[in-house]
Parts: C-alpha cells; structure tokens; sequence
C-alpha cells in the first residue's frame, strides 16, 4: 500500500465533503439596493449631479451576504438575525430563502431593518444613504435562546459583526461554541475585541486591527502587537487581510502570508465576508486555518472583480471535479 506524499497531498475537501459541512452564521443582516441611472445635469437647486434612475437591483447583504458565499462555494449555511416587521425585512427575508440558505429572522416591530442604498450613475457609486435602528433586548434574548438549539447542528459558527447591535449577546454565544466543540470565526467591529475573547478566528482588515493596538511601523512591530492581542484574546489565530499586501495568518506556530493576487479591482464592496466566508467553510469541511487561508485569499480576489456584494464559486475556486 502506498501513501501520499505530505507535499502532494490535496488539503482542500472535494466537493461532496463541503457539501456536508455546515455553518451558523450570526449577526447583523441587511438589503442593499442599488438605483442605477443617466447623469446628464448639474441640478439647478444645488451643485449635484441628478441621477435619472433608469433600473432598480436588491441584493442581500452583511451577514446574510457571509451566508450567500457559503452556500455559492456548496456549501449549508443557516443565518440567525434580527430584523424589523417592516417591507424591506419581507424582501430580505425572499431573497435569502431564494438562495438556499436557511433563514430563521427574529422579528422587533420597533426595529426598522438595515437598508444600504446605493445610488449609482456613470459606472460608479455617487452617493449611499443608510437606513437602521437597534433591536430591543428582548428580541435578542429570544435570539440568543435559538442559537443554543441551532448551534449543535453546525460545525462551525460565524459572527458577522457590522456593529448595528444584532451581536449584543456574542460573549455568551461564544463561550457556548467553544464549549461544544465548535470552530468559532469572527467577522470584527469596534475598538473592544475583549467581547470576541475564546474564538477561533478573528479577522480584522488593517484599519479595524490599528483601531485596536495602533499603529506599526514596520512587520516586527505588527507581528509583536497581533501576536499580544491574539493570546491575551486566547484566540487560535488572527487572520489580518491587507488588501494590496495579501494576508497575514498569525499563529500559535508564529505568521504565515499569502500575497495578494493580481487582477482588476472593480469594487471592494463584500471583499471581507467572501473572506471570512470561505475561511468558515473550508473549516467546517475540515480544513485547517493555514490551509483555509489561500483559498479565501483566492476568492476574495475573485469578487474584488465582480460589482457590488458578490461571491466567489466552487468552480473558481477550486475548479471541476
């Protein structure tokens, strides 16, 4: 009998074992819509441009954008969040269950759901406006009371944090995770990561980790003040995504870095969950964090390509069977 060689061996799960792995995704879910229109004036009333909407696009987005990415790369994602009783929370709550992934929408009648609009002319974004409020306490005790039935079920849980309040109870949630055996990733918002302490993966782009230790003025110094947060955090590691850099995956077995792959940059927008998305998933199929980590790289390259929230597919990931 023969074995594989370690340097020839394929750490990535085929496509039926990824289609077994399963991943909740927790946190803050919005609808973003997108208005595309002519500019073909400055407005008289003020020097704006005026858009002549021409086509209207709804798109699923935050965490339920996480959830989208896993199940495009076949994967089984279910999406726990919070949303209001109101018209945008109906469509939302459509467009995800049309993707496949299981939704379970916690209501609050006083919340008014997440909506990004993005009004879009001449190829480009020219302006967002941006609709929410905070869920009640009580909406969020009932959610939390859901995720110890739901977490069980999944192999790995991803918090998506996009700081709208839907994670007050994250603490809790992840002491259960860890406690159960389950690989726990963190999507980060805000300058207080004591909240994400236990987890499995945090994943900061640059701006989020200055945010918290500062700056640094060379690798040495950033790899000393990642390295302190991640085990004053007890984290198993702190996947760092730097854009044009690539990304840095620090360690217990110190730092390992994927460079950047090149190609047209046409919208950043999602960039992060593709990441995150993929690093889950790969991980609830078994895979490593260091053998996670290019692959995310990949498709996180792959939708900085594609307009607007987009994913990234098994096929160009990976490529066929």
């Amino acid at each position: 009998m023969t074995t594989t060689p370690a340097l020839l061996r394929n750490p990535f799960p085929s496509r039926d074992a990824l289609a077994e792995a399963r991943v909740l995704v927790v946190g803050d879910a919005m609808l973003d819509r997108y208005w595309y229109g002519a500019v073909d004036r400055i407005s008289p009333e003020a020097p704006v441009p005026v858009v002549r909407v021409t086509r209207e696009e709804e798109r699923i987005g935050a965490a339920a954008n996480v959830a989208y990415n896993i199940v495009t790369l076949g994967a089984q994602a279910s999406l726990l969040t919070v949303v209001g009783e109101d018209e945008a929370s109906h469509k939302l709550e459509d467009l995800v269950a049309a993707t496949g992934i299981v939704p379970h929408f916690g209501r609050d009648a006083q919340m008014r759901t997440t909506v990004k609009l993005r009004v879009i002319g001449r190829q480009q974004q020219l302006l967002r406006l941006d609709f929410e409020t905070v869920p009640e306490t009580e909406t969020l005790a009932s959610q939390s009371a859901l995720f110890a039935e739901l977490m069980p079920q999944h192999a790995a849980v991803l918090f998506s944090d996009y700081g709208k309040g839907g994670l007050a109870h994250v603490e809790q949630m992840i002491e259960a995770a860890r406690a159960a055996g389950k690989a726990v990733l963190i999507d980060p918002k805000g300058s207080d990561y004591s909240r994400y302490r236990g987890a499995t993966l945090i994943t900061p782009n640059r701006a989020e980790l200055q945010q918290v230790v500062g700056g640094w003025r060379n690798e040495d110094e950033l790899r000393a003040k990642a390295q302190r947060l991640r085990s004053e955090l007890a984290l198993e590691g702190l996947l760092l995504t730097r854009s044009e850099e690539g990304m840095t995956l620090f360690d217990e077995h110190g730092e390992a870095h994927v460079a950047a792959q090149a190609r047209e940059v046409f919208d950043v927008t999602g960039a992060g969950d593709t990441v995150i998305a993929t690093m889950a998933a790969l991980v609830a199929a078994g895979c490593s964090l260091r053998d996670a980590m290019p692959m995310a790289n990949k498709a996180g390259a792959i939708v900085v390509g594609k307009f607007g929230t987009a994913t990234a597919s098994y096929e160009e990931l990976f490529g066929t069977d």
